[in-house]
């Protein structure tokens, strides 16, 4: 009997989609379940390596359609001679290969949905549908569901949702020293005697970080820092954010950086309050998450997947999308709460994370369809 899992996406470099790769690999690992991945490469390959798990190097980035016909047959190749019983793909340039592979093997083939795709013109719409031609499709979020019925009538029954997976082992508070915290904090020189208000997200105006600023000047606290954490933005959003900047009170401090991975946790530790403040629905948002797990409050615009994952008022706040006034209040009412009401907050937060959006919760899930499919 067949019993390989081989999972397909365009590469292994950094990324929420390479991320949850390799967690469900691990996690097959784990079952005892054979796997293999095969994209074009990256430096995640090494993580693969240290699992266990054999990776196949093909061009499945390429959009070129001949380059996509010459991988399907390699990866029919390669899912005959590895035993695959499922083929799990996670983008659409290398879905047109999966599926032209499925066609010739007779191997099943499903994917995962990871955003709402750009639907002109019309032939992107053709393009974006291999994506649904497979046995099923797993969705990260109830948003991504609603629009692939949507703009695509895709049957509600062929849908899985399967949000994404914070690390509540790697996200945890309790692993985390204040010695280590204030290391970080004078390493990076950021300020720890006053509060901090934090934004994780590539500098971009669809992330939002100007609404943030705009906002910051219109709140009551006005001694306070807001931490802007995704690297370095393109020069003309960077001019706006500049612009944004030398509006706001002397006495609020704005500080642009970039971490590694492994410091995001610190960055969670250090703020007070995170914002999700993306004018374009998120697909999902683990920062959301993430943020949650290390006991923290986040204020988002009500959309997308912050949605999903935060109740309002109970575990984090959401806020009319745009609406840098409420927004500014809702910081404000962060910032004004006793110790008490802070902590039963973040603990509800936690606890949701941990009840539905863990990679512990989205493995099993993304398990259990795997074996319903092979079966």
């Amino acid at each position: 009997m067949k019993k390989t899992i081989m999972q397909v996406l365009p590469s292994l470099k950094q990324g929420g989609v390479e991320t949850g790769t390799i967690e469900i690999a691990t996690a097959l690992q784990h079952a005892g379940i054979p796997n293999i991945v095969v994209s074009s490469g990256g430096p995640m390959v090494e993580q693969l390596k240290k699992i266990g798990v054999k990776h196949f190097k093909l061009p499945v980035h390429s959009k070129n359609p001949i380059r996509i016909w010459l991988n399907s047959k390699k990866l029919a190749r390669i899912a005959l001679e590895n035993d695959v019983a499922l083929m799990h793909v996670r983008s659409r340039a290398p879905a047109w290969s999966v599926k032209w592979a499925s066609q010739k093997t007779g191997i099943p083939f499903i994917s995962s949905y990871h955003g709402m795709y750009g639907i002109k013109p019309a032939i992107k719409k053709i393009y974006n549908r291999v994506m649904l031609q497979g046995k099923c499709t797993i969705a990260v979020s109830e948003c991504v569901k609603e629009h692939l019925m949507t703009v695509y009538h895709y049957p509600e029954n062929k849908i899985h949702v399967i949000h994404r997976g914070a690390d509540l082992k790697r996200f945890n508070p309790d692993l985390i020293t204040t010695d280590a915290l204030m290391a970080f904090a004078e390493k990076k020189q950021i300020p720890v005697d006053k509060p901090i208000i934090t934004l994780v997200g590539r500098l971009s105006k669809m992330k939002g970080q100007n609404l943030l600023l705009q906002a910051l000047s219109h709140m009551k606290h006005k001694d306070l820092t807001c931490l802007l954490v995704g690297g370095k933005a393109k020069p003309e959003y960077e001019k706006l954010l500049n612009e944004e900047i030398q509006k706001l009170p002397d006495t609020v401090n704005v500080k642009t950086l970039s971490v590694s991975a492994n410091e995001v946790p610190f960055i969670y530790a250090l703020s007070n309050v995170m914002v999700s403040a993306s004018i374009i629905p998120e697909t999902f948002g683990r920062t959301v998450s993430e943020a949650n797990a290390m006991h923290r409050i986040v204020v988002a615009f009500n959309h997308g997947g912050p949605k999903e994952t935060i109740i309002d008022g109970q575990t984090g706040f959401l806020v009319p999308v745009g609406d840098i006034l409420t927004l500014a209040q809702k910081l404000d009412n962060v910032l004004d709460m006793n110790v008490t009401q802070k902590e039963k907050m973040e603990q509800r937060a936690r606890q949701r994370v941990e009840e539905f959006f863990s990679i512990e919760k989205m493995c099993e899930k993304t398990l259990k369809l795997y074996k319903e499919i092979i079966k």
